[in-house]
């Protein structure tokens, strides 16, 4: 059994107190994101990246408010903090 899966195991049989602590991980993630973003300015690249780190949080909450299946929950969780942490490297290079 691969860690994917026993995450999604774990993720699916306690699904609703893992989607709480969720929300908050994909939010805050992506607040920083925005943040380090819009402190390098506010062109048209960093209002792309704004762009972007919305819509991954958006989709990962708006998949928790409509009871999406727990592994769509899960996969949008992991895009949205790798998306996230991705545009922090970014910006925290420039």
């Amino acid at each position: 059994m691969t860690l994917y899966q026993k995450i999604n195991t774990d993720f699916s049989k306690h699904y609703l107190g893992y989607s709480a602590i969720a929300i908050i991980a994909s939010t805050c993630i992506g607040s920083i994101a925005i943040m380090y973003t819009l402190i390098n300015g506010h062109d048209t690249l960093q209002m792309f990246m704004v762009f972007l780190s919305v819509a991954v949080c958006s989709a990962h909450n708006a998949a928790i408010l409509t009871l999406q299946k727990p592994k769509i929950v899960l996969n949008l969780l992991i895009t949205s903090l790798v998306i996230n942490i991705l545009l922090i490297i970014i910006n925290l290079a420039q």
